[in-house]
C-alpha cells in the first residue's frame, strides 16, 4: 500500500509521521511524508500510484476541498487527525465548526481522534459520518510515553545546569506577522462564517495576551534573579516572534530562549514546565512531569483544562517558592517524574492504551480501507516523483528570479520555519531509534527524494 502523509509544520508533526512510516513501512508499506504541494502535483501528474492521503486536518475552504477532490478522483482515501485537536478549548463546538464541514468529512474515508471528548463530540455532530470516526488516539502522544525517552535524548543547546522550562502560548500579542493578518487569515478561511463569536474573541485574547506576556516577562526576571541554581529555558510558540521574546528578556540572568527541536524533547530533560493555557500541560501531565500553572490575574479567555492541572500559583513569590521547591527536591531525590494517575479530565481529551500504539491502531484502519476500497498495490513512480520535484525546484527557483526582476526588488529569501530543509542522515538517524524503541528487525529504507520530501520503505 501507498501512503502519503502531509506534514505542515516540521517541529510539531514530523516525528509523529515518521513513527507512522516506520510502523508502515515495517508491514510493507511504501510511505512518502512531504509537504503538500510535492505530494498534490506527484497525484496530479499519476507519478504516485493510488493509496492513502493523511492530511493535517479538514478545515474547510473552497481551495482544500477541489484539492481533497482531485485527490479522490485520482484513485486515492483521505484521512486525517487534526493536529491541533482541540485538546484546551473550553467545549469543542467552536473548534467542530471550524475544522471541520459536512462536506470535508464526506470527503473523507476515516478521521482518527485524540480521545473519547473529540470523538463522541464528532460522532453526534456529524452523526451522518459517525462510522468513519475512530478513537485510536494520537502518535504525537504515543511519543509522549515513557518508552520513548531514549529516542528523545538531549535536545541541542540544553543548558548544563538543570533547568526550568517556560513555554509561553501568546501569539495574538507576539504573532509572527500584525495582528491584523491574523484577522484576515482567519477571515479568509471562513471561520467567522462558521464561528461569528470568534470575532470579537480575537480581540479579547489579543488583549489579555498583552498583559499575560508583561507577567510573564516579570515572572522570569524573578526566576532569573533570585533562583537557587537552575536556569530557564523560555520556549516561545510556533506562531510567535522569537526575536521578540530574545529583546524582552534579555539581560536576565540564567536564561535562553531557544526553539530548535521538538518540545516532547524538552519537556523530558526539564525537572520542571511552567505555563499558562498551554497544550503542554496536558503533554507534561502524561509524561508524568512536575508543572507548574501560572495565573496572575483573573482571565476572560483562559483554558479550563490545562489551566486546572499541576501546581497553580498567582503571584511571582509563590511562583519562586513553588518551583525552588521543585528543584530542591529533585536535587534530593535524583528524579523528577510523578508517580501518580493521569487525571481523568486529561484521559478524556488524551487516549492512551498502553497494550498498543495510536500509530498502529491507525495502521490497522488504513489496511481495512485499502482492502474494503480494493486499492491497488501499484508501486509509485518515485524515480520520476523524485525528477518531478526537482522540476518544480527548479521551475520555483526561475519563478522567483523573474519576479525580483520585475519588480526591481531582490530581497534575501525567508527560510519557511514551518518547514525547514530535511537533512537525510538526521531522519534516517530517527527512523533508526523508532526502530530500536518499537523492536522492528526489518531493513527499512530511508531516502530523501527531496529537501521536503523522504521515502520510507522495507527493503525488498
Amino acid at each position: 500500500m501507498n501512503i502519503y502523509q502531509h506534514v505542515e509544520n516540521v517541529v510539531r508533526e514530523l516525528d509523529s509521521k515518521l513513527l507512522l512510516a516506520t510502523l508502515a513501512a515495517a508491514r510493507g508499506h511504501q510511505v512518502i511524508v512531504s509537504d503538500l504541494e510535492s505530494i498534490e502535483k506527484g497525484i496530479k501528474k499519476k507519478v504516485l500510484a493510488p493509496g492513502i492521503f493523511h492530511t493535517k486536518s479538514l478545515t474547510p475552504s473552497d481551495p482544500k476541498i477541489a484539492r481533497h477532490q482531485a485527490i479522490i478522483d485520482n484513485g486515492i482515501l483521505i484521512t486525517s487527525i487534526d493536529e491541533e485537536g482541540g485538546l484546551i478549548m473550553n467545549t469543542y463546538d467552536g473548534h467542530a465548526r471550524r475544522r471541520y464541514s459536512e462536506l470535508t468529512i464526506e470527503q473523507s474515508s476515516a478521521i482518527f481522534g485524540w480521545g473519547p471528548h473529540d470523538v463522541e463530540f464528532l460522532k453526534q455532530f456529524y452523526s451522518k459520518h459517525s462510522a468513519k470516526i475512530h478513537k485510536t488516539g494520537s502518535p504525537r502522544a504515543d511519543l509522549w510515553k515513557s518508552i520513548f525517552s531514549d529516542y528523545w535524548g538531549v535536545p541541542k543547546g540544553v543548558p548544563k545546569k538543570p533547568f526550568l522550562l517556560v513555554v509561553s502560548n501568546m501569539s495574538y500579542a507576539n504573532y509572527n506577522k500584525p495582528f491584523h493578518d491574523i484577522i484576515k487569515s482567519n477571515r479568509k478561511s471562513g471561520y467567522y462564517d462558521r464561528d461569528p463569536k470568534m470575532f470579537l474573541n480575537n480581540f479579547g485574547r489579543a488583549a489579555e495576551d498583552y498583559r499575560k506576556t508583561a507577567a510573564f516577562i516579570e515572572a522570569v526576571e524573578h526566576l532569573g534573579e533570585h533562583n537557587n541554581g537552575y536556569d530557564i529555558v523560555f520556549r516561545p510558540h510556533q506562531n510567535e516572534n522569537i526575536d521578540s521574546w530574545k529583546v524582552y528578556l534579555e539581560g536576565i540572568p540564567n536564561v535562553h530562549v531557544i526553539r530548535e527541536g521538538s518540545i516532547t524533547a524538552w519537556v523530558n530533560n526539564a525537572f520542571a514546565i511552567m505555563h499558562n493555557s498551554c497544550t503542554t500541560a496536558l503533554e507534561a501531565t502524561v509524561s508524568q512531569k512536575s508543572l507548574v500553572t501560572y495565573i496572575p490575574f483573573e482571565q476572560e479567555h483562559g483554558y479550563e483544562l490545562p489551566n486546572g492541572l499541576g501546581y497553580r500559583v498567582t503571584s511571582k513569590d509563590e511562583l519562586l517558592n513553588k518551583v525552588n521547591g521543585l528543584f530542591d527536591n529533585i536535587k534530593s531525590n535524583d528524579q523528577n517524574n510523578l508517580d501518580i494517575p493521569i487525571p481523568e479530565q486529561v484521559s478524556k481529551k488524551i487516549y492512551i492504551d498502553n497494550s498498543e500504539l495510536a500509530a498502529e491502531k491507525i495502521i490497522k484502519v488504513w489496511e481495512r480501507l485499502a482492502s474494503d476500497n480494493e486499492v491497488s498495490s501499484k508501486s509509485s513512480n518515485f524515480m520520476l516523483f523524485k525528477c518531478l520535484l526537482k522540476f518544480m525546484k527548479f521551475n520555483g527557483m526561475i519563478g522567483r528570479v523573474l519576479k525580483r526582476l520585475s519588480t526591481n526588488k531582490f530581497r534575501a529569501e525567508k527560510t519557511n520555519f514551518k518547514f525547514p530543509t530535511l537533512d537525510r542522515h538526521d531522519i534516517c538517524e530517527r527512523v533508526n531509534k523508532l526502530k530500536s524503541v518499537l523492536g522492528i528487525d526489518e531493513k527499512i529504507e530511508c531516502k530523501l527524494l527531496s529537501e521536503r520530501t523522504i521515502l520510507i520503505k522495507r527493503y525488498r
